[in-house]
């Protein structure tokens, strides 16, 4: 691997289920940014899943970097950030500011950590055509010599049975689990992993919708849930309705438009959903409900856009409440973790 690249790291092909069978590594996916981390002497670089600098954007992680004894390393890793009862992916987010007073700012407020799970080279010696068990026994001694906070080296397990139990509990700190071929070489750029999500349904009202781009029809559901006062919060879209199913939707749609559509959290604050049009969508009558497809919560929204999976006329509306979603991860349950 030329020093003088950007290594594109090596990806993972979603499936429905874990590979089962002898020479699979399990190991949990986290809920953070991607990162590459180099050292070749005193500098000290951090690049993403698309090739960009992280560097600037979590000091605190370059500074650690900085001071681990070994001089020369290319390790593959995960940025997070604890914050309470679960990993903090919006906090992540917020660094990612133009103002570099910002950042610093953040960096102490919420500092950041690296969690290590692939090694690429060390010293100067390449690991990437290495296989996963050897390059796994020389990720454990380097993080064994180089042991500082907030360097912290992924667990592994060839147990699938352990690994089911951590996508049971996925959801708050983990985005599912990945498995690797343990006679496998580090494959740049390539979907040569398996990751697996735990997908959990829920009930929700539909509170509004957005038109789609340059077209007067449907292009999102905006989801929401009710809370223990009755508040109905934006919570979620779903954009996955079927093309033929658009034009009728619409006009049903538009024959409940009404304000405020949303009594508590509404769309147009602060986003995760960044090609989200957020400021343009019309409220509704809370009248429909939608079953839709989920992976994670975090800060009670759905962390990515939901699939709808049918309509629920036989639901109320008032039935669709928060009490519905699984329970994110307590720090207990992520400390467990490492003694797996």
């Amino acid at each position: 691997m030329p020093r003088n690249s950007a290594p594109v790291p090596m990806e993972a092909l979603l499936a429905a289920e874990l590979p089962e069978g002898k020479g699979w590594q399990y190991e949990p996916k986290w809920d953070g940014f991607r990162c590459i981390a180099r050292r070749d002497g005193e500098a000290v670089e951090m690049i993403s899943r698309s090739g960009k600098p992280l560097g600037r954007y979590f000091p605190e992680v370059l500074e650690i970097l900085g001071r681990l004894k070994e001089l020369h390393f290319t390790i593959d890793g995960e940025l997070i950030i604890p914050l309470d009862d679960r990993l903090d992916f919006e906090a992540l987010q917020l660094r990612l500011h133009p103002a570099e007073s910002r950042v610093r700012k953040l960096a102490k407020e919420t500092p950041a950590q690296l969690m290590l799970f692939d090694v690429l080279e060390i010293g100067g010696k390449s690991f990437d055509e290495k296989t996963l068990a050897e390059r796994r026994k020389a990720l454990e001694r380097f993080h064994e010599g180089n042991a500082v906070d907030g360097l912290l080296l992924s667990p592994a397990t060839s147990s699938r049975d352990a690994a089911l139990g951590w996508l049971k509990r996925s959801g708050g700190a983990l985005d599912g689990v990945i498995a690797k071929r343990l006679d496998q070489p580090y494959r740049f750029g390539e979907r040569a992993m398996v990751k697996v999500k735990q997908l959990r349904a829920a009930d929700c009202v539909v509170g509004g919708f957005r038109y789609a781009e340059k077209k007067h029809e449907v292009g999102s559901l905006l989801l929401g849930l009710y809370d223990d006062e009755g508040k109905l919060h934006h919570v979620g879209f779903t954009s996955a309705i079927p093309a033929k199913e658009r034009p009728d939707l619409t006009k049903t749609l538009e024959a409940l438009i009404q304000p405020p559509g949303f009594t508590g959290n509404a769309p147009g604050g602060p986003s995760r959903w960044n090609t989200e049009r957020t400021g343009q969508w019309e409220p509704l009558r809370p009248e429909l409900v939608v079953e839709v497809r989920y992976d994670q919560v975090t800060g009670r929204r759905f962390r990515h856009g939901t699939a709808l999976l049918r309509w629920r006329p036989d639901k109320a509306p008032k039935q669709c409440t928060f009490e519905q979603l699984a329970p994110e991860l307590k720090p207990s349950e992520i400390k467990e973790l490492f003694g797996a």
